[in-house]
């Protein structure tokens, strides 16, 4: 992996930015790095956050969340810079953890609620075999990648509320397709516990103020090994690959997927 997970601790309005790129492919050289990177949302994005998003370059912004929580907190998006608003959890008959972060963030009570008797493992998995299957999560991944075949559209920045579950199947979808190892696949989901779990320490300590135990909002600001687990366990049950994925599940024909692994692998 590069340095540019380290972005994240100097740049606060863009929270777990970091470029997927570095790891190395079976399809031989390396993930292209400096094309494609991930992030909390924009809605309090600084001056900082934005001369950052230009330096990087980027000209496409991918915004994975609800339309509510787009009106809620809209991404203060620079001018020039194309964004594509994705709804993958439109389909979700029940609003998912995912998209309840804001409240579960400014609500103790409501997240003690929500969260009690280990049912954030539970929603958590059932909304990332969802990235899977729901209609309205295919729809938005399948735009997503072929969006990202054009070189035109590159160097992007995929985001969604915290730029973990969301945005971390995005990545992990798209680093197994480039031919990236599981390992490296879970590096860099999990590297979000180490660069915005930190952040929340005083949301946890008011938690804890009010006598509702933290730990319960840990494994919502923070992933786990199991939420990415129940994505690919429900990837190899219904489509055995990721392949069959990007081709039966995505519909994305192979000259496409031949463009989206020229643009993204060097």
């Amino acid at each position: 992996m590069t340095d540019t997970p380290k972005l994240s601790s100097v740049v606060p309005s863009l929270a777990n930015l970091r470029d997927i790129g570095g790891p190395e492919s079976s399809f031989g050289g390396t993930v292209r790095t400096g094309s494609v990177f991930r992030s909390t949302d924009l809605a309090s994005l600084s001056a900082d956050g934005a001369q950052t998003l230009a330096d990087l370059g980027i000209v496409t912004i991918y915004d994975l969340r609800t339309e509510s929580e787009r009106e809620t907190a809209p991404d203060l998006t620079p001018d020039g810079i194309r964004e594509l608003g994705l709804d993958v959890l439109a389909d979700k008959q029940y609003r998912a953890i995912p998209a309840q972060m804001q409240q579960m963030i400014a609500d103790p009570a409501f997240a003690a609620e929500a969260l009690g008797s280990g049912q954030a493992l539970e929603y958590f998995q059932g909304s990332y075999r969802d990235f899977v299957t729901l209609p309205s999560a295919v729809a938005s991944y399948r735009q997503l990648f072929v969006d990202l075949a054009q070189p035109a559209s590159s160097p992007a920045l995929v985001h969604c509320t915290t730029g973990k579950d969301r945005t971390g199947w995005a990545a992990a979808a798209l680093l197994l397709f480039l031919g990236a190892s599981e390992d490296a696949v879970f590096a860099d989901y999990l590297e979000t516990n180490k660069v915005l779990l930190p952040m929340f320490a005083p949301l946890l300590e008011r938690f804890e103020a009010k006598g509702i135990d933290p730990t319960l909002l840990e494994g919502v600001l923070g992933v786990r090994r199991e939420y990415l687990e129940a994505s690919m366990a429900e990837l190899a049950q219904v489509h055995g690959s990721i392949e069959a994925y990007f081709t039966d599940g995505l519909k994305i024909d192979a000259s496409t997927q031949e463009q989206l692994r020229s643009n993204l692998l060097s």
